[in-house]
């Protein structure tokens, strides 16, 4: 039997540029029909957003709980790419965000992990390799080949780079790219290699320059890269080439909001609604061709209903024509987590991360707030009893990570602009092989931060003096077992406490993740040691 209901309101038309009174019949999850009407109640139904770029793992949720938050905010599906937990446990990792994702409304579209480890000179807990690929590839709940981060590997052509693209485009499912700064000739051979999107560009000339040459150009701000400054005068020149994503968001930063901070943020600077709406509800969909509706006849009843177009404010959420969002509150109910890990290492002393002086001069890591980029320092580590220190006031302080799949001697370097003038603080989320990476004012304080993450097997850690706090994350030392608003009240309290200790970063942590994304430019720390990440060489 046909199970059908019909709801009214001003229908936004993205494709056709109108507003209307009208009402949508949906039937068995579809709209049969829609209606127009001579009037209707004030609120808005339109096409529900869509993240078109997202790391699940870095709200420190498991996707059922990522969801139960972001439906609320008015995001009916997400491009997820799962390679931060596919570092840690492989692709049993990709099947476990599969698994959580299950009835949980929003439509997650997975996708195959292309850099799994990211790179050769770190320690990962998997490894997935090109025919791996291709088996997640051909599954019907793998949707495109997650981002190419490894853009050496494409321009010099290695084999097993090669075989992975040439499953995608085999198999006829999109390529997402990665390549921050990768401008004129190797730009131009990474796209032609079949790539289609980049997330990272951080300047207009770049992301104009990628555009104008064929890539889908995604406009980022999430809790750690805000690249929404520097990319928005776009929006007046090829909106159809674009797209919003948040690619990490942290649980409290979730809490707040998601795409729809970004559609309000554009509108609130006087860019067109429609093209605003088509950037953040249909490109991504049209794109990666997925099964998420639009507001059109026979389309899947994937919607929101808003209070108005000033505020955005989300009343409802449909998924499948089923009100999963009621007055703003998510109706799907609590779930238990399953736990999975891969957790191998053992406590540290304060004598391990002592660093003799030497000849040789190793650059220091400058962070900048807000980037995933770092600059080469050339200062030069204060010196104690012929020793290299932490010293705070300097700002100039030690950064360790340590492998957490097997005992291995930490790699240690130094770091610049984190700020704090006591303490440490660690975490085991460490893009992307996820080891553990920590900053430290001392030794002591270091050690016990690093510490209280291997007793926890995973989590984030803060040491201050006597006071110490940790948010454990038991699944794959990646997210919690807890809900968002648990989560979010935790992670809060640790950042204010790193932020209490000097740090002016607007979102430590996530700033410290990157410190080990070896595929970031220009400069950064592995498991194996300090990383020049433009010629991709150890120092």
């Amino acid at each position: 039997m046909t199970k059908s209901h019909k709801i009214q309101g001003q229908i936004v038309d993205i494709y056709r540029r109108t507003i209307y009174p009208g009402e949508l019949i949906i039937a068995d999850g579809l709209i049969s029909r829609i209606i127009p009407l001579t009037d209707a109640p004030r609120v808005y139904i339109m096409p529900g957003f869509v993240d078109a770029h997202i790391h699940i793992e870095s709200s420190m949720l498991v996707p059922y709980e990522f969801a139960r938050v972001a439906l609320t905010h008015g995001t009916v599906a997400t491009v997820s790419d799962p390679h931060e937990i596919a570092n840690v446990l492989g692709v049993a990792g990709v099947d476990y965000m599969i698994d959580s994702a299950r009835d949980a409304g929003l439509k997650f579209h997975f996708g195959a992990p292309s850099c799994v480890p990211a790179t050769s000179y770190e320690t990962a807990g998997a490894v997935i390799d090109s025919e791996a690929v291709r088996q997640l590839l051909e599954r019907d709940d793998i949707h495109y080949l997650a981002e190419m981060m490894n853009y050496p590997g494409v321009l010099h052509q290695d084999p097993e780079v090669i075989r992975k693209i040439s499953h995608a485009i085999k198999i006829g499912k999109p390529i997402d790219g990665h390549a921050p700064g990768l401008r004129g000739m190797d730009a131009r051979r990474y796209i032609d290699a079949g790539i289609s999107t980049d997330h990272e560009c951080y300047s207009y000339d770049e992301a104009a320059e990628k555009q104008k040459h064929g890539m889908k150009i995604l406009i980022r701000e999430g809790s750690a890269a805000k690249n929404y400054d520097a990319l928005h005068r776009l929006i007046d020149e090829c909106h159809r080439d674009l797209m919003y994503c948040s690619d990490d968001k942290h649980p409290d930063d979730l809490l707040e909001g998601h795409i729809n901070e970004l559609v309000l943020r554009s509108l609130r600077q006087g860019y067109d609604l429609y093209e605003v709406l088509r950037m953040a509800c249909i490109n991504p969909v049209e794109h990666y061709r997925m099964k998420v509706g639009t507001l059109r006849l026979d389309d899947p009843a994937d919607f929101i209903v808003v209070e108005d177009l000033k505020t955005l404010r989300i009343l409802d959420t449909y998924i499948d024509g089923v009100r999963v969002v009621t007055s703003g509150h998510c109706t799907l109910p609590d779930r238990e987590v399953a736990i999975a890990n891969n957790f191998n290492t053992e406590t540290i002393a304060s004598q391990d991360l002592s660093i003799q002086t030497t000849g040789n001069f190793r650059p220091v890591i400058r962070a900048i707030d807000g980037e995933l980029i770092t600059e080469k320092s050339k200062q030069i580590p204060t010196i104690q009893d012929a020793h290299f220190i932490s010293d705070p006031d300097r700002d100039i302080m030690k950064v360790a990570v340590i492998n957490r799949y097997e005992k291995r001697p930490p790699a240690i370097g130094f770091i610049e602009n984190i700020g704090i003038k006591r303490g440490a603080f660690a975490s085991s989320v460490a893009h992307d092989s996820h080891n553990i990476i920590a900053v430290g004012c001392d030794d002591e304080s270091l050690a016990k931060a690093i510490n209280l993450i291997i007793e926890h097997q995973g989590g984030l850690s803060v040491v201050d003096g006597d006071s110490s706090e940790v948010l454990p994350l038991p699944i794959a030392g990646l997210m919690s077992d807890r809900s968002c608003a648990e989560v979010g009240v935790a992670y809060q309290k640790l950042d204010n406490m790193v932020k209490s200790m000097g740090s002016q970063l607007r979102a430590p942590f996530m700033t410290l993740s990157f410190m080990a994304l070896l595929v970031i430019p220009k400069i950064k720390m592995s498991d194996q040691g300090l990383f020049d990440a433009e010629s991709f060489e150890f120092y």
